[in-house]
């Protein structure tokens, strides 16, 4: 059993004083195959603690249903931590921001109609319990109070960037004493007046956030915490990517002079992040700026300290000098980065139509009016949107009305369109009903809910009407695919690609290792390796290549399925032994 507490203005464990030099890792952004090396990477630069969120929704991504296993496996990753000798911070929301779809919060919470989140709303506190029910008794063994590693539990998350209801914010904390989390319990927020204000509670240890000038940011902290040490809960060393955007870096050498003002104050630090990893499948968040909605990548590499794929940076040794400078580091860990291999081409050899699989892939539901996908319960992926109109009408206007993330519009099978929320513009589109009857059809892709800002919690797919110039469309059979399985595709020759296609190919290894997946042939779309998905891909910048974790590999043959949306260039992908960004 051990005490972590604040004594004289110090961290103390275990009745000694000591400094928390942290780095955040998420364990749902590597494969679990990763945790160790990554975590004795951290270690090895002279840390003594990791941090991770905790995502709500990949442990109930459908209500009632709860995992913790494989890439979810979060004992697994604090107990690697333990026999490394680190210790663990844990930030378990519900909300986590993160960059991560709807900042972590699961959607099937938004089905029902009365909730509101990131508040005192009792149908929301009610999911909060069920899930914190779960969780919390498979940490509480990990405490340091009960000889495990964890130190200290996070309230909420950035609670001031949001709201300031402070019942709301004591709730949880009840919540979590009433569970037997009896470890120190912290807030972090910017270090601005209406941040701290808002999203702090009189008892608890407070935190910032922030990625540059620690003298401002520690100096507004003091007036709000008088007690406790200074400790930057998220110190920004990189920061992430949106699709359409540029590849975030920062110098390393500028990192390093801002830890070494921290530490030169006394004060702690977490590092947001020491690894970024990747947005596997379909978990990446979005931001909402200026009219446009900003997807996240699926690269989270966010420049830090270890690269996507775990490589020792110049940022890396930059940072580990300076902790070296202040505190003795483990030199004896050895460490290395994993093996990269360039396997060269793979063909993709047979092709297969969305359009003609959506009984595989999806059970149709029928509605007068077009449904957005939480009332459909669906939470990532693609819904079909189909419809009859009759004719002919000649040239008339197509208006979605809240059409969120992107739809592409057919009639007849023919294409149309795209009516796209990350471009600003009229989301309207001219069409030509020739026929007496003809097939409207919108496929829409959730981009990446909003994980950040006033519209959390919004509706995805159209959220509420179609009209032809202006008229309503009614009589509506919606497919959501979600596209968590694939095995149920028949495949045939490639041909010509006028509608959203499925490609297979394949490719055989005599050894395993790490390898990136390039994609500058391709427009649009998601990339399977041997049934897993490893996130979507875009021609628009910065993204050009996604991570292959060797794990994932097998020996022999390995297969390839491309879910491709619009077209390409060439029938083959490139498997290189470096990541490309623009």
């Amino acid at each position: 059993m051990a005490r972590f507490e604040i004594k004289n203005k110090e961290f103390h464990y275990n009745g000694e004083p000591i400094r928390i030099i942290s780095g955040a890792i998420h364990y749902f952004r590597t494969v679990p195959e990763y945790w160790e090396d990554r975590l004795k990477k951290l270690k090895a630069c002279g840390f003594n603690t990791v941090e991770t969120y905790v995502a709500w929704n990949i442990h109930e991504p459908k209500e009632g249903e709860f995992n913790f296993e494989g890439i979810a496996d979060i004992t697994r990753f604090v107990k690697t931590a333990e026999e490394l000798g680190l210790m663990v911070i844990i930030r378990p929301g519900p909300y986590i921001c993160a960059e991560w779809e709807l900042g972590g919060l699961p959607s099937w919470l938004l089905k029902y109609t009365d909730i509101e989140l990131r508040c005192y709303n009792r149908t929301y506190l009610d999911k909060v319990d069920s899930f914190y029910n779960k969780l919390l008794p498979l940490l509480k063994p990990l405490l340091c109070t009960n000889g495990g590693p964890i130190i200290a539990f996070q309230i909420e998350n950035e609670y001031g960037s949001y709201g300031n209801d402070k019942k709301y914010l004591n709730y949880l904390r009840e919540g979590l004493i009433n569970r037997g989390i009896d470890v120190m319990l912290f807030t972090s927020d910017g270090p601005t007046d209406i941040m701290l204000q808002g999203g702090t509670l009189p008892e608890i240890y407070k935190t910032a956030n922030f990625g540059s000038r620690p003298e401002e940011a520690f100096d507004k902290l003091k007036e709000y915490e008088k007690k406790g040490p200074m400790m930057c809960m998220e110190f920004w060393n990189g920061w992430f990517d949106h699709w359409g955007s540029e590849h975030h870096t920062r110098e390393p050498q500028d990192v390093a002079k801002d830890l070494d003002s921290m530490l030169g104050m006394n004060g702690n630090v977490n590092f947001y992040m020491f690894h970024g990893g990747t947005n596997f499948g379909f978990y990446n968040g979005a931001n909402y700026d200026k009219g446009k909605l900003l997807p996240t990548t699926t690269s989270y590499d966010y420049d830090a300290l270890l690269t996507e794929a775990g490589d020792m940076t110049e940022k890396y040794y930059a940072v580990k000098n300076t902790i070296a400078s202040y505190f003795n580091i483990h030199d004896d860990l050895e460490v290395e980065n994993t093996k990269k291999i360039a396997y060269g081409k793979v063909k993709m050899e047979e092709q297969a139509e969305l359009f003609e699989h959506l009984n595989v892939l999806s059970n149709p539901v029928e509605n007068a009016a077009p449904l957005p996908m939480e009332k459909l319960d669906q939470s990532y992926g693609f819904t079909l949107y189909r419809t009859k109109v009759t004719g002919p009408k000649g040239n008339v206007k197509l208006t979605i009305n809240k059409c969120n993330d992107r739809g592409i519009i057919y009639l007849d099978g023919k294409f149309q369109g795209i009516i796209d929320r990350t471009e600003q513009g009229d989301k309207k589109l001219d069409i030509i009903i020739d026929k007496e009857e003809m097939v409207l059809d919108i496929l829409v892709e959730n981009l990446g809910r909003v994980n950040y800002g006033t519209l959390l919690g919004e509706y995805n797919g159209i959220t509420e009407n179609v009209l032809l110039d202006y008229q309503q469309q009614f009589g509506w059979v919606m497919y959501p695919i979600e596209l968590n399985n694939i095995d149920g595709i028949q495949y045939s020759n490639i041909k010509e690609q006028t509608t959203p296609c499925f490609y297979r190919g394949s490719f055989n290894i005599d050894e395993i290792a790490d390898t990136f997946i390039l994609m500058d042939k391709w427009k649009k779309g998601v990339v399977y390796i041997n049934g897993f998905n490893l996130g979507r891909y875009w021609e628009k910048a910065p993204q050009r290549t996604l991570f292959v974790p060797g794990p994932l590999l097998r020996m022999g043959k390995n297969e390839v399925v491309i879910f491709e949306l619009h077209g390409h260039d060439g029938d083959d992908v490139t498997l290189t032994d470096r990541p490309k960004f623009d």
